[in-house]
């Protein structure tokens, strides 16, 4: 059987074609465990951490013996008091020898009886587990690492903190007291910062003792190289015709790199693709054109990510306003970790610095946001009913007549909105141009916000529909000046994607502005302006 791309769970090298994990592997080996740090590998969901801990410990046991215990696989009942927990953890790491002979082969015999025996003790507590953990340590014929994976689930539970704690005070003696070489934990939540349910939130809101860990500034995104590498794998084995670079670097131009949709879209043009008439032949799947109906269908999908994504935004209303206000207004966010907004969103993975200021973490992330945004505002937004009523009259041969839609939405947008004033359409006049677009190209085009533009005064829409992009930059006005400026840098983004025509809508206070649509030749490219 050939190996595939895989959207379930671990990644297994010799079963799914996935990017080469050697070098990561190396530099967390050199600049964490070598070291005898403890971490925590806390990324958004579906981001790689179990693949990247398990492939860890198979990287790890030439010079150590590891002990790879997954949360998940405890059960409620197991987190309700120390003597529960503790018979658990033994119980677990009794299977792990029986099943791991690298392991065993390490594990002093006699302490690691001694330790499993503490289960028929008449006194259970995690300072005999600790005690005994220690001895096990100390007679060890290698260093020995802890790993756990899905500490989320025990996050909740006073125990966790206990032992979390007992892992600290381990961890601040070991100079005196054998202990373990590294720990490293993997979650989705900062378990440094965690804020416990079990406590009243008045109180205690910070105090988890996991504040010995290293910080883990450790890119796990993939890069268009690790993108690439992973596709010439495939090429190997397929023979598609792909431009192989290409296609992974739109890839990346989608996902930044985020491990789970990466490989989604992986997924999608291997698998469902083919089966679509539209696209038949192989070459013709792995392009620019099949990457977009790939993206089409992951919007319209319902996948954990997703469902999590919304939750999240539902739960923490200032992380929703304000990634409303990125994608909608052009609002430039500064960067600042302290403000617990922009902490839950890096943490979730929705959100990303970059230069500062911060950013939505990837196009696929964003366009999901958006068409979440617009599906809610719809359902009292008049201009959306105008575009839902008169979709068809902007079709034509399977292309869009997008000057068309830009002679409508200024009769519609000036017959609704036109005694607004400046601060009204600065704040929605771009968003009332995408909640008109969206019933026109849904379901058969998307259009996505270039974030490289994005700002308070400019903001390129690109639109997707049946294998044509067409750009539209929307402006706010600000004078002849700077109105001249923006046509120019239109056409250099025209020649970016190889365009000779372009649209331009301008929102325009001046009240001898000179309203509706013109076309203008600059430098050899034609632009299409609506002044509303």
């Amino acid at each position: 059987m050939r190996r595939y791309f895989n959207t379930e769970g671990r990644c297994i090298p010799e079963e799914h074609y996935m990017v080469r994990l050697d070098d990561r592997l190396a530099k967390i080996k050199e600049q964490y465990v070598d070291r005898r740090k403890y971490f925590l590998i806390n990324r958004g969901r579906q981001y790689g951490k179990t693949t990247t801990l398990m492939e860890m410990a198979k990287y790890l046991q030439a010079d150590y013996g590891v002990i790879f215990i997954d949360f998940q696989l405890l059960g409620e009942e197991d987190f309700a008091d120390e003597e529960r927990f503790v018979i658990a953890f033994l119980e677990y790491l009794e299977e792990l020898l029986a099943e791991n002979k690298a392991l065993r082969e390490c594990m002093d015999e006699e302490a690691f009886c001694n330790l499993i025996s503490l289960k028929d003790h008449s006194r259970i507590s995690l300072s005999r587990l600790f005690r005994g953990l220690s001895r096990v340590c100390r007679e060890s014929g290698k260093p020995i690492v802890l790993m756990i994976d899905e500490v989320d689930n025990a996050s909740n539970y006073r125990v966790f903190l206990d032992f979390l704690a007992m892992l600290r005070g381990y961890y601040l003696d070991r100079g005196s007291r054998a202990t373990f070489h590294s720990v490293i934990l993997a979650g989705v939540y900062d378990i440094k910062n965690l804020k416990l349910k079990l406590r009243p939130e008045e109180e205690h809101q910070y105090n988890s003792p996991w504040n010995i860990a290293a910080d883990f500034n450790f890119e796990m995104s993939f890069t268009p190289v690790q993108i690439t590498a992973m596709l010439e794998d495939y090429e190997v084995d397929c023979h598609t015709g792909m431009d192989v670079p290409s296609v992974a670097e739109e890839i990346y131009q989608y996902t930044s790199g985020y491990p789970y949709l990466t490989s989604l879209i992986c997924k999608i043009l291997d698998e469902k693709l083919p089966e679509d008439r539209d696209f038949s032949e192989r070459n013709c799947v792995w392009s620019r054109e099949g990457i977009v109906e790939a993206v089409k269908l992951i919007l319209k999908s319902s996948t954990p990510l997703f469902e999590s994504m919304v939750k999240q935004l539902d739960t923490f209303r200032d992380l929703r306003e304000m990634v409303r206000g990125i994608i909608y207004q052009g609002k430039q966010v500064i960067f600042n970790p302290d403000i617990r907004s922009i902490s839950l969103g890096r943490m979730f993975g929705f959100l990303k610095e970059e230069s500062g200021k911060v950013l939505v973490s990837n196009r696929i992330f964003e366009m999901r946001m958006l068409n979440m945004f617009i599906m809610e505002d719809s359902v009292k937004s008049e201009l959306f009913s105008y575009g839902e009523e008169g979709k068809n009259q902007f079709i034509t041969n399977c292309r869009l007549n997008m000057k068309l839609i830009l002679e409508k939405f200024v009769i519609h947008f000036t017959d609704i909105y036109g005694e607004h004033g400046e601060k009204f359409v600065e704040e929605y006049g771009r968003r009332y141009f995408l909640l008109y677009l969206k019933p026109i190209i849904n379901g058969v085009g998307n259009y996505y916000i270039e974030a490289q533009t994005r700002d308070a005064r400019r903001t390129d829409v690109i639109v997707d529909y049946l294998g044509e992009q067409y750009i539209v930059e929307l402006k706010i006005w600000h004078g002849n000046e700077y109105q001249e400026r923006g046509q120019k840098q239109l056409t250099e983004y025209l020649d970016y994607y190889h365009k000779d025509q372009g649209y331009l809508l301008s929102f325009n206070f001046n009240k001898n502005k000179e309203q509706g649509v013109r076309k203008l030749q600059i430098d050899g490219k034609t632009i299409i302006e609506a002044v509303v």
